[in-house]
């Protein structure tokens, strides 16, 4: 009948959890910078290029007002 309550000890800060979308999507490197893989690289691949088949193949890194907003779904 009731919902689910949690018990929540006094003076404890609940955790945080990771997006758990973010974290399949996007790695952190070394440097702090975050990586993300590129679009229209998984199927069709008889259609496609030589050069654009290279050219999708190469990961991107994020401008930093999004990697702002990604590290905080990561919980970074």
């Amino acid at each position: 009948m009731g919902a689910a309550r949690r018990e929540v000890k006094e003076g404890t800060v609940p955790k945080n959890k990771t997006h758990s979308g973010a974290k399949k999507r996007f790695k952190i490197t070394g440097t702090g910078k975050v990586k993300h893989n590129s679009a229209m690289n998984v199927h069709k691949f008889e259609e496609k290029h030589s050069s654009r088949k290279r050219r999708v193949a190469i990961d991107g890194i994020l401008p930093k007002p999004e990697e702002k907003r990604i590290k905080k779904l990561l919980g970074k």
